[in-house]
């Protein structure tokens, strides 16, 4: 063997090696990561029945969430403005108002996972800023709601959705999600639990934490915490007495449980949870 054969060996071993190091192994226990996916800048706050003097802030924030399980990960929601259209260095926009410069794959990449490592992928519901980068996970399995499935590929598209970027989620392996509560891993850690009304068949995820204790990430049963604070019902919900009833149902989920119910939209509230590289467990 050359010496130059010698050194490129040693450095193919050293590539191996800092991917084995760098790739992320399965947590002993249940755990939470929160990505900045952005924020939508709400100008007109008319439809969700408030006035601007009455809420914190009209921004309203784009989180994404890994869930990684000893068995397995979970995607949570994937933001508004796909990767692809956020350039380097730079500002991605989907509708004007959302905005995101940061990317999703660089993020997960951060911590050791690609989209290849994520075995499911489910979203609260099918509106454009929470299924922006759905095509970069349409090799994990789906899970999903047959009325959210219906809509998504409905024939014309709803205005409310980006058909473009969840496209190849018509190929992907799917579960549909029958109705009320479905145990992601089996051992009732990862629930996704059903709130219908915002959209024909939303949900919210709740996270049994062993540290932080529970945890449920809202999709947009609330979208301004000031909606809870005051019962406010958006006029633009699917329907608003599903709403309603799915609101009540949770509320007294949480009551029962001791769970947190993070508002996924809040903007201040977001603000103050760990990103990653850290995380909740």
């Amino acid at each position: 063997m050359t010496g130059i054969q010698r050194l490129i060996g040693t450095f193919a071993l050293a590539i191996l090696t800092s991917f084995a190091v760098s790739a992320a192994q399965p947590p002993s226990s249940l755990r939470l990561y929160v990505f900045d996916c952005g924020k939508l800048d709400i100008q007109d706050i008319s439809p969700y029945q408030l006035k601007r003097e009455e809420i914190a802030t009209n921004v309203m924030s784009v989180p994404c969430f890994l869930v990684a399980h000893p068995k397995g990960t979970l995607m949570w929601d994937v933001g508004a403005v796909p990767d692809s259209a956020i350039p380097q260095g730079g500002t991605g926009v989907m509708r004007i108002y959302g905005t995101s410069n940061k990317k999703l794959a660089t993020q997960m990449a951060e911590i050791g996972y690609s989209p290849a490592d994520v075995t499911y992928l489910s979203i609260s519901h099918f509106h454009w800023d929470h299924v922006g980068n759905a095509n970069m996970f349409a090799k994990s399995t789906w899970l999903v709601r047959q009325k959210e499935k219906d809509v998504m590929f409905s024939d014309p598209p709803s205005p409310r959705t980006e058909p473009q970027n969840f496209s190849a989620l018509k190929n992907s392996k799917t579960v549909i999600i029958p109705s009320g509560d479905y145990d992601v891993f089996g051992d009732g850690t990862v629930m996704i639990k059903s709130a219908a009304g915002h959209s024909p068949d939303h949900q919210v995820l709740y996270l049994k934490l062993a540290r932080t204790g529970p945890v449920v990430l809202s999709g947009d049963l609330y979208h301004y915490p000031e909606e809870r604070a005051h019962g406010i019902v958006p006029k633009t919900e699917f329907d608003a007495q599903q709403t309603t009833e799915s609101r009540a149902r949770i509320e007294a989920f949480l009551k029962q449980t001791g769970a947190q119910l993070w508002i996924e939209h809040d903007f201040n509230g977001n603000a103050k949870l760990k990103k990653s590289p850290q995380f909740y467990d």
